[in-house]
């Protein structure tokens, strides 16, 4: 199946203020972060590659205006930087309406060879990660009392079992369930949490820490034969953050051609 024709935005998220983690590069919190804007929000970046986040800054900025973007380097590991990624989307724009957190770390190994190292750094950033900037979110919109969205990016991997991927699907289920007890939480000062369940989106990094040879098995398992381009992930992101889905909470939308 060929590549779909890309949907332009419609102004979905007009007036509203977005914090999007990992979102310097190619993959979903770049392609977010261009949909957020086309749909009419104002975004905040923040991403652990300093240089990178500020070409992306910049970029964006040149496209839909200064006033619609801006970015401060966050390393999700450390709170300090966490805590001062929301404190400055709240200086920047008076407001917080919606938080992705699409900070992730993936790799492989078989669990015989895999190191605490790696167990550890995974956990850290793909769910540990994601609890800090899920909490202080919680904390900025439940003081600000208007409500609010907070979109999680988990993945299939979470409910599927593949080799070499122990810490990665741990910690993606980590995220899936920590997504369903912060709704919960969350419900009474108004605001939803809800995640997205990627199967295979492309993108650079996926190539640096993947074999050709899986990346090729996991494509041909897709009903579409082709992976997701990450533009289509961040359509149901833009969904899941809209009025459009003002009925969900604590959900886990699988973005996926893959159904065994």
């Amino acid at each position: 199946m060929s590549a779909p024709q890309y949907i332009p935005g419609h102004q979905l998220l007009t007036g509203r203020t977005a914090v999007i983690t990992a979102a310097a590069g190619a993959g979903i919190g770049g392609a977010t972060a261009r949909k957020f804007l086309e749909e009419g929000a104002r975004i905040v970046i923040g991403d652990a590659h300093a240089r990178r986040l500020k070409e992306t800054e910049q970029a964006l900025a040149e496209e839909f205006g200064a006033a619609n973007v801006t970015s401060l380097p966050c390393d999700v590991t450390d709170e300090t930087q966490v805590q001062a990624l929301f404190t400055h989307a709240e200086q920047a724009h008076g407001s917080l309406d919606i938080v992705v957190n699409n900070a992730g770390l993936g790799g492989t190994a078989e669990l015989t060879e895999m190191t605490d190292a790696q167990w550890s750094k995974v956990l850290d950033v793909t769910l540990t990660g994601t609890f800090r900037c899920t909490r202080a979110a919680l904390r900025s919109l439940r003081s600000a009392g208007r409500g609010g969205v907070l979109v999680n990016n988990a993945s299939v991997v979470g409910w599927r079992a593949q080799a070499g991927q122990a810490h990665y699907a741990a910690a993606k289920a980590g995220v899936m369930a920590l997504t369903r007890c912060a709704a919960v939480e969350a419900a009474a000062y108004g605001v939803r949490v809800n995640a997205v369940a990627p199967s295979l989106a492309m993108h650079p990094h996926l190539v640096k820490v993947t074999s050709a040879e899986l990346l090729d098995e996991l494509t041909r398992k897709e009903a579409f034969g082709r992976y997701a381009e990450p533009w289509e992930i961040a359509n149901v992101i833009v969904f899941l953050a809209s009025g459009y889905s003002s009925y969900m909470t604590g959900e886990v939308v699988s973005v996926s051609s893959r159904h065994a």
